[in-house]
Formats: structure tokens, sequence, C-alpha cells
């Protein structure tokens, strides 16, 4: 296609003004079953043109096509990864040439752990694209040889490993969609246990474990945090109160700062111990807290609390 530095229409270089539509590309590369399929429907619901599986040499070429005068295409989402084989590797050639030539564009990064990658791979009981004939574990190790690289030109990575399709559909939403003034934030509350590790994508995370423990108590252990009982426990001694009402004045004042700022999604993690009692209160309290403001769009989530009790 010649000079891989240069994107013409019609004879004259990207860098001169243009008649087309075309206003960005979004790029979504990532792990293998780490969700790009998923993560290809929100673009393609909200309008977006989309191809699957497009090496990297191949993006210069659709973007003449949508540079060229009177073509319709106004926003384009691609999925480039290491099922273009050898041809991958050419990618961060190419979006070094997108930056030059000044063509808006986003990379999109999709991440899991790989105990999880794994695991994916064997409910649907496909192979991987760079183990065709070997385990799935020396495919995840070869694909993030050559992902590595790519991931700092990413404007946006998402681990995955937590997230459920619909939920990572939401984050996507939130972070890459056009959004209009009158969007509210969105604010996600969830309990976690250090025991179970903490969330990787919490914009803010609170430890709540010195807070009494119901866990010591016979009667509470096996209660959550959605019980009345565990609650007056966790208060009983004024701390929990006197919490509040230092947490509550912080958030009132990030959360408005954070959206000015252009933040359009804001994770908020509680953590205790085993993830049960003290964190499901309060992510609780701040749901209902919160929940009830025009300005904000709030969701409560709870990812240990069926995991067993816990100091």
């Amino acid at each position: 296609m010649g000079d891989a530095d240069a994107i013409t229409t019609e004879g004259k270089e990207a860098a001169e003004p243009l008649t087309s539509a075309f206003d960005e590309l979004v790029i979504i590369t990532g792990f293998s079953g780490a969700g790009k399929s998923t993560a290809m429907n929100v673009f393609e619901d909200a309008g977006y043109f989309c191809v699957d599986n497009l090496p990297p040499e191949m993006i210069r070429g659709l973007i003449e096509l949508f540079l060229h005068e009177g073509a319709k295409v106004e926003r384009a989402a691609v999925v480039s990864d290491v099922r273009g084989g050898e041809y991958f590797e050419a990618l961060r050639r190419v979006l070094g040439m997108l930056g030059r030539q000044g063509i808006r564009h986003r990379v999109l990064f999709l991440d899991a752990e790989e105990q999880t990658l794994v695991n994916r791979y064997k409910e649907t009981r496909r192979r991987h694209p760079l183990a065709p004939s070997g385990s799935v574990v020396q495919g995840i190790a070869r694909e993030r040889e050559l992902l590595d690289p790519v991931r700092p030109y990413a404007d946006a990575i998402i681990d995955t490993t937590e997230l459920k399709a619909a939920t990572l559909r939401r984050k996507i939403a939130a972070e890459f969609l056009p959004r209009q003034t009158s969007t509210p934030l969105a604010v996600t509350f969830s309990s976690f246990g250090f025991k179970h590790g903490p969330p990787r994508d919490a914009d803010l995370t609170f430890d709540v474990r010195f807070l009494p423990n119901p866990h010591w108590e016979p009667d509470l252990k096996p209660l959550t945090g959605f019980d009345s009982r565990v609650v007056d426990y966790v208060g009983r001694e004024g701390t929990l109160e006197e919490f509040y009402g230092l947490l509550i004045p912080l958030l009132d004042f990030l959360l408005p700062q954070y959206e000015a700022e252009g933040k359009a999604h804001l994770s908020i993690a509680i953590g205790c111990t085993g993830g049960r009692h003290r964190s499901v209160a309060i992510t609780e309290h701040l749901g209902a807290r919160y929940g009830g403001r025009e300005d904000l769009r709030v969701e409560v989530t709870h990812r240990d609390v069926e995991k067993g009790t816990a100091q």
C-alpha cells in the first residue's frame, strides 16, 4: 500500500482538511477470551461501523475509505488481535501512524487473569489461536509477549476477570460512547473481601476492617450484612456513624469533581476480611444514600457475599 506512514484521500495527505463525515476510530485489542466480542457488540449497537479480526495493516485501507469525500461512516470500531498472526506485530506502528496523521482514535485493551482465561476456554471448548495443538496456558503466555508492547498505547484497560457480560457492556459504554451532558454519572458501590483479593478495577477503595467484626459472634457469623442484626452489631460502638460522618462528605465532594473531569463511571469498593458482613452493610447503606439522586445512576454489587464465612 506504499508508504506506511501516509494515509491519503483523492491524492491529498490526511493532514489537509477533509470533507468526509468520519470522526473516530476505536481499536479493540487484548487477550483472547477477555471479552472482545462483547465489546464489539457495544459499539455495533451504538451505530458504529464494526469489523472483527482486522489485521493492523488493513486498518490503513479502511481509514482511506472512511476519509474519502462523500463517505458516510462517522464512527468505526475494529477488533485487531493475535488472530492476525504475524501481521499483529504491526499494530504499534499503525497506532503511531494514526497519531502522526492526526486521525482521532482510541484504543480499548481488554485483560483478565490467566486462570479466568483458561476457564473460559474450557467452558467454550475452543482452542487458543496461538496454541491450536498445545495447551491454552502456552497460548496465553505467547499472547502476553505480543500484547505487552501494545498495552502502553491503550486509552482504557479493562480487567474483565470479575465482570459479567452485562457489567462489561455498561462499563465500556460509560467509558467510550458519546455522553450527553444530561447523562448522570454512573457509580458502582461494591463490597469485597480482602481474603479473596482486592478488586482490580476500583477507582476508590475503602478498608473497613477496623469496625467490630460479626464473624466472632456465633449467632451473627452465618448471617450477612443484609441483616439488621449485623448492621446493629457493626455500629454498636459508634465508630460506624463516625466513619459515615467522614466518608459521606468526602464522597459528596469527590463525585462532582470526577464528573467535572469527564469521568463517566466511578467504581467505589468497600472491603472487609471476608466480604460478607461489614463491607456488605456499608455498601448497602451507601447505595441507599446515593441511589435516590437524579444526577447519579447507582449500582450495588457484592462480589464475595456468597463465598462462605471468613474473619
